[in-house]
């Protein structure tokens, strides 16, 4: 279990917060008890996870817009693994695993190992937000099949054939089947009307949530629309609630490129510079600079000194040598990634609540491509493997042309949350989870002094865990008692 998303988080788009700095509208209210039992029954086949745990699966008839609840309808697939301990349940457990564009069927199952006894006290409750996965899923039609990058090629070039790709996702999106009644709605203010929405068709007067990165913004939406709904929240790696989504993706760029250090900074330099004019090629793949950024910020992010790094920079080495190699298992592993479709799904499922939240641009993104290659242009200075993509990686949501249905949601309440965050996290700035402590008023601050993105679990995924903070988390959730003052959890010992 990766707790935060591998593949959307990987690339550069989790953390991304949802909420601007404008006041929230009022939301509409709590939802209503169901008028018939769920119909529960088997998991999607493909979530084998699941059926071994024996869980069972449902889907939540939701309003499309939460104002009209009288309209047309969708379907927010749910799971549920009942808790094995009737005596001392608590309630539900619902999470998220981040992106925004990750799929979340099976991700409170997978967090059972670094719960221990805590997860028996709660039924389980995984789902796909909206119009992703089993969800009312959304499609925006296949993408042209893309030229490969040319034997040369100059930043200028490659930053417009990312224009290019960004405005034709975006007029995909917009005219595929009934996706033009359907987008303005793919907002986390939504998302978290439906997590009310799951957990009034489950019963239940409360729920409890753990959420990381995206999904982290998620439940601090949650915490403002439904704070008598929510009981014991707990989120990880999050970001500044008064910033906005491009603002965070160009400050993610600062401590990434703060995560690259040593001789193997120097590798990808070299290796950027000459990729910049001359693709590299592996195994007949031809990789050019923004495929490198984007590797490079998946290799980054999680854990510090990680082993792959210092492995994929040796095979691209060799390649730009044209040496013809077997590139080793990290290598192999990315490349698949980028060419999966389930990459292309996710980046899509992505681009949908980046476009969707509130404030115009969409999400803050600019419209003017021009404004992207200065940005760029500028990061250089300081940022020279990292800022090009940050602040150069156009959006589709600069094309967008669904306007957002509402503001952001301006985060200030005193629901009692448990933040966690590295001191040094990779894709996030640290600043930014201090702005959201001071937003939650009854929150704890649990900082974790490590590099990585990602506090809990980290175990599971055979990462450095922190165990400090892997007990504060399954304390609160099992006895509900929050640090009595902010904590500072010291460096654990390495090892795998």
């Amino acid at each position: 279990m990766r707790v935060a998303s591998a593949v959307t988080a990987g690339l550069g788009l989790a953390g991304l917060l949802v909420s601007g700095a404008t006041a929230s509208a009022a939301p509409p209210g709590a939802a209503k008890e169901p008028r018939a039992p769920l119909a529960w029954g088997p998991c999607p086949a493909d979530q084998k996870e699941l059926a071994e745990a024996g869980a069972q699966c449902a889907k939540v008839t939701v309003p499309l817009d939460h104002a009209d609840p009288g309209g047309r309808t969708i379907k927010i697939a749910i799971s549920r693994v009942k808790a094995k301990s009737p005596g001392e349940r608590r309630g539900i457990l619902l999470s998220n695993p981040g992106g925004p564009g990750g799929t979340g069927l099976a991700h409170t199952l997978a967090l059972r190992p670094a719960l221990r006894d805590v997860a028996d006290r709660y039924d389980l409750i995984g789902f796909d937000p909206r119009f992703l996965g089993e969800s009312t899923p959304i499609g925006c039609g296949p993408a042209p099949r893309p030229a490969p990058p040319a034997r040369t090629t100059t930043p200028r070039k490659d930053f417009e054939a990312s224009v290019r790709a960004a405005r034709d996702t975006a007029r995909r999106c917009q005219e595929q089947g009934d996706n033009a009644e359907l987008l303005p709605h793919a907002s986390t203010r939504n998302v978290a009307r439906d997590m009310d929405a799951i957990r009034a068709a489950l019963g239940e007067r409360e729920l409890s949530y753990y959420g990381v990165s995206y999904g982290a913004d998620l439940g601090a939406v949650y915490t403002q629309l439904f704070p008598r709904r929510a009981d014991r929240i707990v989120l990880d790696s999050s970001t500044d609630p008064a910033a906005t989504q491009y603002e965070l993706f160009q400050r993610s760029g600062r401590p990434a490129e703060e995560a690259l250090r040593g001789r193997v900074r120097a590798d990808v330099l070299a290796l950027l510079t000459r990729a910049e004019r001359h693709p590299l090629t592996v195994k007949g793949q031809r990789l050019d600079a923004p495929l490198l950024r984007m590797i490079f910020k998946q290799l980054v992010q999680h854990e510090e000194n990680d082993p792959r790094l210092a492995s994929v920079v040796s095979d691209l080495k060799k390649a730009a040598a044209g040496k013809e190699f077997e590139p080793g298992p990290a290598l192999s592993g990315l490349l698949d990634l980028l060419s999966s479709p389930d990459l292309a799904n996710s980046m899509v499922g992505g681009a949908l609540f980046m476009c969707g939240d509130g404030g115009w641009p969409a999400g803050g993104w600019p419209k003017d491509p021009e404004t992207y290659w200065r940005n760029m242009q500028r990061s250089r200075a300081t940022q020279p493997v990292f800022g090009p993509y940050v602040n150069g990686m156009i959006a589709p949501c600069a094309f967008w042309k669904p306007e957002p249905r509402e503001p952001g949601t301006r985060i200030h309440n005193d629901v009692p949350v448990l933040l966690l965050q590295a001191r040094h996290d990779n894709n996030v700035p640290y600043e930014g989870a201090l702005a959201l402590h001071h937003a939650l008023t009854g929150s704890r601050l649990l900082t974790a002094d490590i590099r990585a993105h990602g506090v809990y679990g980290r175990g599971n995924d055979g990462l450095t865990p922190v165990p400090c903070a892997d007990d504060a988390v399954n304390t609160y959730l099992r006895d509900g008692t929050l640090p009595g003052t902010d904590v500072t959890c010291a460096k654990p010992e390495s090892g795998r």
